[in-house]
């Protein structure tokens, strides 16, 4: 099955109908496979998958993607689409005389929508039982509903249900059965069961965020937080310089895939590249030689010609001839590694486009990302917090919440005796945007862009049409758990949504991250914002994928020390309107979603003992009307948007809280 959505916040920016010029259109959809194994292929091969994973009661597994028409004919051939009507896969049969059945957790949440219940537990026949729960409620209601198998990388985790399900009531007691013959019994405990969020104190400010943000604007926030606040704030100007908002102009000339030439030009579009243009004549005359001429910015062709005075010349010939003249000013190529073979005919004059629509307005220079660092003691003596966000381009929440914690710490200091406290004991780091150039392009391009604006793909993958597939995934850029070291869950493939890059670090997006915490030794605690799904997760974030070995797990304490502070920072999460991020998607990367290899929480947590996080706002909504659970999306309407920037901003202080309260082991 192939949901079709869309994305909601603005257009993809490719004409209703594409030229050979125009990226194949994109969209957000659910797809269904039909277990773990084929759910790991489409992972291998590179799809730009969210972080929105649903296993289902028959075994099969739904997850969100972005994808064209023909990635999405690919992804059949891996099994990512069932054909209507067909069944799902049958399940082996338990054959032992009775299974060993533990739940090991089990408990009940109150959200706006009502109560609900999550249970997991699991069984010694492993991923053939049939598991079910049935439920005994506060006022006298029951209820039963069935699990599923959760198999990562081959590897038996549990059964779980595939979403929490409704209670009606607050569930006291449930009973898990098996088809196997075992049982087992639990009392159901509250989640999530964290501290308290301190109390406001009167006239406490909140709500700072009124509209989805491009980067200038973003910048632009905390440059005027710092000049409100200078005591309190340092502006701080990270090393690495970005691409830019910036490509090289480009134009197809021709009739692909045989009778086609790609033009580059050797500078940026907005450097000069946007100038140029090309013509291919014909000499009107026969028998005559190809030839090239540069007149200014004009490069003119003009074909061979036969002795009938037809137009003679060949794609690769025209290509050749380009590149062998001197001072064009581009770089020719035939189309996506095609030989050229078929004969060009006159085209107008065509001007080469970078074909980038932001306004004039929004720079194309490499940009230099900005850190707001607040505190009342920012000379390394505190424990340091960092929080960055969009990473992913597309993720327009994400950087609403780190501004939204921002604001409330600076504006509530003179006013609110918590707020105080927290920056007397702590050095926050605030990093709106880590990936600003791919965010210009999802702003004003193609909303749906996740990776940088850098293409590391050679001529062959590099026409026009392809502009929206280039770019590295930032959060695959990192050094440790990396596609290089043989993890999986990032790619090689400059094309694919998941590519790591040429190398570790090859990006500045990603060593700008890591010179925080290189350079500033008192961050201890980091959140990474992302979007969308509802997650709450930490190392490990990878594993290799032959035997499942993931990156070291944390000690027991540590491993308690991150559960216990997510507990506390999911209560303050669901005190904002009720929002509960899911039991089963709250835990370590590789137990609750999939391998992420090269991700920066991994890199801040095994090479700087930095108590790496890693938060997926918006939060499926229940719809009560179909009873079921309904994803928001990367540009909810801001309504939505606005709502999880809050709630989010909650979490976020309350991890400040925990860094305040923080005392080295």
């Amino acid at each position: 099955m192939i949901v079709l959505t869309t994305f909601v916040a603005a257009e993809p920016s490719v004409p209703a109908v594409a030229g050979p010029s125009d990226p194949e259109p994109a969209s957000l959809v659910t797809l269904s496979v039909p277990d773990r194994a084929a759910m790991e292929r489409l992972v291998a091969s590179g799809a730009d998958l969210t972080e929105r994973v649903r296993p289902q009661a028959d075994g099969s597994v739904q997850v969100d993607a972005v994808a064209t028409a023909s990635q999405l004919a690919a992804y059949a051939a891996l099994g990512a689409t069932l054909a209507p009507g067909t069944p799902p896969q049958a399940k082996a049969k338990v054959t032992t005389a009775q299974d060993q059945l533990v739940i090991e957790r089990a408990v009940w949440m109150k959200s706006r929508e009502g109560y609900f219940l999550s249970v997991e537990a699991s069984s010694s026949a492993g991923e053939a039982a049939t598991l079910t729960v049935t439920w005994k409620g506060k006022g006298g209601s029951t209820g039963q509903a069935p699990m599923v198998a959760y198999v990562d990388a081959g590897a038996y985790l549990g059964h779980q249900f595939s979403t929490p399900v409704p209670a009606g009531d607050r569930p006291q007691w449930v009973t898990v059965t098996s088809a196997g013959g075992g049982t087992a019994e639990a009392k159901v405990r509250e989640w999530p069961d964290g501290d308290r969020p301190d109390r406001a104190g009167p006239g406490y400010q909140k709500d700072f965020v009124t509209q989805y943000m491009p980067p200038a604007q973003l910048n632009e926030r905390i440059k005027a937080l710092h000049r409100r606040y200078p005591k309190l704030t340092e502006l701080i100007t990270l090393p690495y310089p970005t691409n830019g908002y910036r490509r090289h102009a480009q134009a197809l000339i021709g009739t692909p895939p045989a009778a086609a030439v790609v033009l580059t030009s050797d500078a940026y579009g907005s450097e000069g590249g946007n100038d140029v243009a090309v013509e291919l004549v014909n000499p009107g005359a026969a028998g005559r030689p190809l030839q090239v001429t540069v007149n200014g910015k004009l490069i003119t062709v003009s074909l061979a010609t036969d002795a009938s005075g037809a137009p003679a010349s060949t794609a690769a010939q025209v290509t050749a001839a380009i590149n062998a003249t001197a001072s064009t000013g581009v770089k020719a190529a035939t189309y996506r590694a095609d030989a050229g073979g078929g004969v060009m005919a006159p085209a107008p004059l065509t001007q080469l486009s970078d074909f980038l629509n932001a306004p004039a307005s929004v720079s194309r220079a490499p940009a230099r990302v900005l850190a707001l660092r607040i505190g009342a003691h920012r000379d390394g003596s505190r424990t340091g917090v960092l929080a960055y966000a969009q990473e992913h381009a597309r993720e327009w929440v994400a950087p609403l919440v780190v501004v939204e914690a921002a604001e409330r710490l600076l504006r509530n200091h003179a006013r609110d005796q918590a707020t105080r406290r927290l920056l007397e004991r702590t050095d926050v780091f605030i990093v709106p945007t880590v990936n600003p150039d791919g965010a210009n392009y999802s702003f004003y391009d193609f909303n749906g862009q996740r990776k940088n604006l850098t293409n590391h793909c050679p001529p062959q993958q590099s026409d026009p049409a392809l502009r929206n597939t280039w770019g590295v995934d930032v959060n695959r850029n990192y050094a440790v758990g990396s596609l290089s070291d043989g993890y999986f869950g990032a790619s090689a493939n400059c094309q694919s949504g998941t590519y790591a890059g040429p190398a570790e670090h090859s990006e500045p997006e990603s060593r700008n991250v890591m010179w925080l915490a290189e350079t500033h030794r008192n961050i201890r605690f980091a959140m990474n914002v992302h979007s969308y799904g509802g997650y709450f997760m930490w190392p490990p974030g990878a594993y290799k994928l032959d035997g499942r070995v993931a990156l070291p797990r944390p000690t027991d304490r540590q491993e308690a020390y991150f559960m216990r502070s997510a507990r506390t920072i999911e209560q303050a999460i669901a005190a904002e309107r009720g929002t509960v991020i899911w039991p089963q998607q709250t835990g370590p990367v590789t137990d609750v979603l999939y391998s992420a290899a090269g991700n920066s929480a991994d890199e801040l947590w095994y090479d700087h003992g930095v108590y790496g996080w890693d938060f997926e706002v918006g939060a499926d909504l229940w719809d009560p009307g179909t009873r079921t659970w309904q994803a928001v999306g990367f540009q909810p309407p801001f309504t939505e948007g606005h709502a999880e920037a809050l709630e989010f901003a909650s979490g976020l202080i309350s991890l400040v809280g925990i860094a305040a309260d923080y005392r080295e082991p």
